[in-house]
């Protein structure tokens, strides 16, 4: 018997493996192969050269080159349009008249500005560089019209500005506060009273005053009181001009340094040379340790600090105890708050999770 023949499908897909097999290592170097005309269509003025359309030479300077473009925007211009027996060129009806004006309109834009004339002189000469036409456009295209740095410093500015009014509002908030609370009321008016501060506020004569007028006055006497007597830290405190992020920024390489040069002081005094830490390195452990910031920290009172240095709470060993003690008692002031044990008899009764349907 003969050899099997092979049917048509199976010899066809064979031969078309083999030929696949040929022109696989081909196919890069057939899809980086592009046209190597110079005028390429969506870019600059598409398949006509712009200086033709304007009518110029390749020499020509800005003056001949805007010269020209006032001359054919006038001829072209849609609303100024008017036909004319034998009329030549691109323009012979208003729809065409329009398409030949934003075709001069975008030859002019490409040629007026040095660095887009330069990478379309650039496209003439090396039509073969295809990707690199279509990047040097689309990206002098698409690049934004405004400096981005302006940007980002008009922002910063606009944000810096809103942080200090903010941060003056609460601390304004504060303050009127603070003139509501008896004990600093009291002690402001007292105050006030020693230095003649409200006798002047009630003093008659020819500007006399009237009671809502004094009133304000006293008011704001005693707030001002409390301004100078008063320190406030944490989120209400006093609003700094150094703390705004417009300044921190500027100031950010030298909080940089700082921090730096006192990081390897702390390497080389307590690592290295196992000196014993001062109170302020305790403080600044044991605010470590607490996951504090330190406007944060800074608004404990005084008697808290120096009970977490009595209690040596920058050792790890002792804080964890410290830690301990006040989970214990955080679970005891709950277990004897009666919401907390109307919360969790809701949760096991209802959950948050339960749907109840009354039927009426």
């Amino acid at each position: 018997m003969g050899a099997p023949l092979l049917s048509p499908g199976r010899g066809a897909g064979a031969a078309g493996r083999r030929w696949w097999m040929l022109l696989a290592p081909l196919l890069p170097a057939l899809l980086l192969v592009r046209p190597a005309g110079a005028l390429v269509e969506g870019l600059y003025c598409g398949t006509r050269d712009c200086y033709e359309v304007l009518g110029v030479s390749r020499s020509a300077g800005k003056a001949e080159i805007a010269r020209a473009y006032r001359q054919l925007a006038r001829r072209y211009h849609p609303d100024r349009y008017r036909p004319q027996p034998g009329d030549e060129g691109p323009g012979r009806t208003p729809q065409s008249a329009e398409e030949a004006f934003l075709l001069v309109a975008t030859a002019y834009e490409t040629l007026k500005d040095e660095e887009t004339r330069k990478d379309y002189d650039y496209m003439l000469d090396h039509p073969e560089e295809y990707y690199s036409h279509y990047y040097h456009y689309y990206s002098r295209r698409l690049a934004p019209k405004v400096d981005v740095r302006v940007v980002i410093l008009v922002s910063v500015c606009a944000i810096s500005v809103f942080q200090f009014f903010s941060w003056w509002n609460s601390y304004n908030k504060a303050i009127s506060y603070l003139a509501t609370v008896p004990k600093y009321r009291i002690q402001a008016t007292e105050i006030a009273k020693q230095q003649g501060l409200l006798k002047k506020a009630k003093e008659k004569g020819k500007n006399k005053k009237s009671k809502e007028e004094i009133r304000d006055e006293e008011e704001n006497i005693i707030k001002n009181v409390i301004k100078s007597k008063i320190d406030i830290k944490g989120g209400y405190q006093k609003p700094q001009i150094c703390d705004l992020l417009l300044f921190q920024i500027i100031l950010a390489p030298f909080h940089l340094c700082s921090y730096i040069v006192w990081y390897c002081r702390w390497i080389y005094n307590f690592n290295i040379k196992g000196k014993e830490y001062g109170e302020e390195e305790r403080l600044y452990i044991i605010r470590k340790s607490m996951k504090m910031s330190k406007s944060q920290f800074d608004s404990l009172e005084d008697h808290q600090k120096e009970t977490f240095l009595k209690r040596e709470l920058w050792i790890k060993e002792n804080y964890e105890v410290y830690k301990q003690e006040q989970e214990e008692e955080l679970k005891k002031k709950l277990a004897n708050d009666p919401r907390w044990k109307r919360y969790r008899r809701w949760m096991k009764n209802e959950g948050p999770g339960r749907l109840t349907f009354v039927d009426d």
